[in-house]
């Protein structure tokens, strides 16, 4: 690397506290990963304890997943900038602190403010620690390194719910937030010991333009996204509003990272052809890995009747079934071509999707564990691989900023996924409720057999309603189907994607003397 490039951490193979920084990176991720869904479970509670209506404290969500997706371009910037390890410390002691005050607010007022904070400082939390990880292990073992680090990313939004309802249960909404306290400390001090120094080689100018219109554009989006359903899409004017500023933050953004001098995220990454899949594969992945669990959840609460608790445990399998591919992914990663296993983890999703579509409220549970395990199983089997090839041919000095890049797309890549999915399968609802109850009156002959009429009874007011139910589960269950059969079609591209990434190996890219004097 030349004496113009961002300093990085001394050579991998020289790393004397790998096992060490390891441990402290990946308390960092896990921290920040957990708190992305953690809250979710005690918003009734903190509702009572900050006075606010339901709808007042959904901010609480909103205003950390906006902060965060906010902050997360400009990490590679700030690292190249002012040193990986200072942003990285930074970050750390101030997701802890802040969320210190999240556990002591008064009001609502405070705790959105707060969670900005924390969602502003958490952004960089998992693409330093990924990028950290690439530096510290040579390329024949970041495979396994990868699999460790993306057990904190995967499972931390699937284990943030189970957790925030025992903490809230078992002791008070507040240490939802107080738990990342000793998790924090512990991950400050060992980078702030281990980590070893980087060095800036010079100083340069921020693109605040560049920031300013990304952050219009991405803020306006997670706004829309997220409070879309709640204000019924484009009949809302807030709604409206939103969108148009996306799309001119987005457009300025565009225009200007092609036109710009400088620009703080470098073109030239889009250059490198399994970076550029990776970036839309990792969208894709997003809105597979959150929108089945927001579709798994109500499905088997309102359809299959499960209690919540019960719900959880069974979906625990997909965890289990995501730990242990990666364990197997991140052993082969090293020794197979990985757009092989990437394949393979493709096809075992779009089967799990294919198998969905037929789902019934009594499925047996034992089908249900067994599939939902094989669609975790695929997700490994994408995830891990997806991380080696997306880095094999990236130049060191961009990685930072490729770690950024990923974990933004893949934010982006859930929200739209569960607005979109949600979205469907309410509209699909109402249509085909509308359909079936076209199919259902004094006519139908069903509806003279002995032991239906005197249930579902049209000319009884009882008995409407409860036909009137009947005919909304159904809908319910095809809506659901059709869901399950547009998530079976992002395979497809997925696939493809696959197919167009060079196999790692080989001797990797020079860095451009032109791009080591921008970083």
């Amino acid at each position: 690397m030349s004496a113009a490039t961002t300093a990085v951490a001394a050579p991998a193979s020289a790393e004397p506290n790998r096992a060490l920084i390891t441990v402290c990176a990946m308390a960092a991720t896990l921290m920040q990963a957990l708190d992305g869904t953690i809250a979710n479970v005690a918003l009734p509670y903190m509702q009572g304890g900050l006075s606010s209506t339901a709808d007042q404290v959904t901010w609480v969500l909103t205003s950390y997943i906006v902060a965060a997706a906010i902050m997360t371009s400009p990490v590679g910037a700030l690292a190249a900038r002012y040193g990986r390890k200072r942003i990285f410390l930074v970050s750390v002691g101030g997701f802890t602190f802040a969320s210190l005050l999240c556990g002591a607010a008064q009001s609502l007022e405070q705790m959105v403010l707060f969670r900005l904070l924390q969602g502003a400082f958490g952004a960089a939390l998992v693409p330093l620690s990924q990028a950290t990880m690439l530096d510290i292990y040579p390329p024949a073992r970041r495979g396994s390194a990868m699999a460790v680090w993306g057990m904190g990313v995967m499972l931390g939004p699937i284990l943030g719910p189970t957790l925030g309802g025992w903490l809230t249960e078992s002791y008070n909404w507040r240490w939802v937030f107080y738990v990342n306290l000793p998790v924090g400390l512990f991950a400050f001090a060992g980078l702030w010991i281990f980590l070893r120094e980087d060095r800036p080689a010079h100083a340069r100018s921020f693109d605040w333009f560049g920031f300013t219109a990304l952050s219009l554009g991405i803020g306006a989006l997670q706004l829309m996204l997220d409070r879309g359903q709640r204000e019924d899409w484009f009949t809302s004017t807030e709604i409206l509003i939103e969108a148009g500023l996306a799309a001119l933050g987005l457009w300025l953004f565009l225009v200007h990272l092609l036109t710009a001098e400088r620009p703080f995220i470098p073109p030239r990454i889009f250059k490198d052809l399994n970076f550029l899949s990776a970036f839309f594969m990792m969208f894709v992945v997003g809105a597979i890995l959150f929108s089945t669990s927001a579709l798994l959840a109500p499905y088997l609460q309102t359809l299959g009747g499960y209690p919540v608790f019960d719900a959880g445990l069974v979906m625990a399998p997909r965890g289990v079934g995501t730990m242990a591919a990666m364990m197997v992914a991140g052993r082969l990663a090293d020794r197979v071509d990985p757009r092989m296993l990437m394949l393979f983890g493709v096809g075992v999703i779009a089967w799990t999707m294919w198998d969905m579509t037929g789902w019934t409220p009594d499925l047996s549970q034992h089908q249900l564990m067994l599939v939902t395990a094989a669609q975790g199983f695929g997700l490994g089997f994408i995830f891990i691989p997806l991380q080696v090839v997306a880095f094999a041919t990236l130049p060191p000095e961009m990685r930072t900023d490729g770690t950024a890049l990923t974990s933004l797309v893949r934010n982006i890549g859930s929200a739209i996924g569960i607005s979109t999915t949600i979205a469907v399968l309410e509209h699909d609802t109402q249509v085909l409720h509308a359909e079936i109850a076209g199919n259902v009156g004094p006519l139908n002959r069903m509806l003279h057999l002995s032991g239906v009429s005197q249930y579902w009874d049209p000319t009884t007011t009882a008995g409407a309603a409860m036909l009137n139910d009947e005919v909304t589960r159904q809908a319910q269950i095809m809506a659901y189907a059709n869901d399950f059969h547009l998530l079976l079609l992002l395979c497809i591209p997925t696939a493809a994607l696959v197919l167009m990434m060079r196999r790692p190996g080989g001797p990797r890219p020079a860095a451009d003397p032109a791009h080591a004097a921008m970083d």
